[in-house]
């Protein structure tokens, strides 16, 4: 009788230990991975705004959800390597979009689109009135005679 508690011990404390193994196959991430996660991916996106020319209030307003502390931490350590090694920002590159309207948002895009089509518009009607008032209506011509 006294092999089943000890048997139960060992069998228990060998169960135990593995739990880390099974929550890593299943998934299930600890606190402090998390927490080291989000804090390298804050120092990743700083170091990129530095890189790329984004002043740090820009940063943050592009990457919300990203941990402040850890953006500035790698925003700054950008900084100091690019001075140290007399690198030049790179100018951002994104497809047809200015910086200034990354900046402000999604919906002052669409807002900024719009008005862009009807300055389009607006063009297109005046080059149409400046090219009818230099040639002279036949209607108005057959109507005087």
């Amino acid at each position: 009788m006294s092999r089943l508690p000890l048997t139960a011990i060992v069998l228990a404390t060998t169960l135990l230990a593995g739990c880390d193994m099974i929550a890593g196959q299943l998934g299930i991430e600890s606190p402090e991975k998390i927490a080291a996660a989000r804090e390298a991916d804050g120092k990743a996106i700083g170091g990129a705004c530095r890189h790329a020319g984004r002043a740090i209030e820009d940063c943050y307003m592009m990457n919300k959800k990203a941990d402040k502390a850890s953006v500035f931490a790698g925003w700054r350590d950008m900084n100091d390597y690019m001075r140290e090694n007399k690198i030049d920002p790179v100018a951002p590159q994104l497809a047809g979009v200015p910086p200034t309207q990354v900046a402000k948002g999604a919906g002052d895009a669409d807002e900024a689109k719009a008005a862009d089509d009807k300055a389009e518009k607006t063009d297109k009607a005046d080059k149409a009135a400046a090219k009818s008032a230099g040639k002279p209506r036949k209607a108005a011509a057959a109507h005087d005679s």
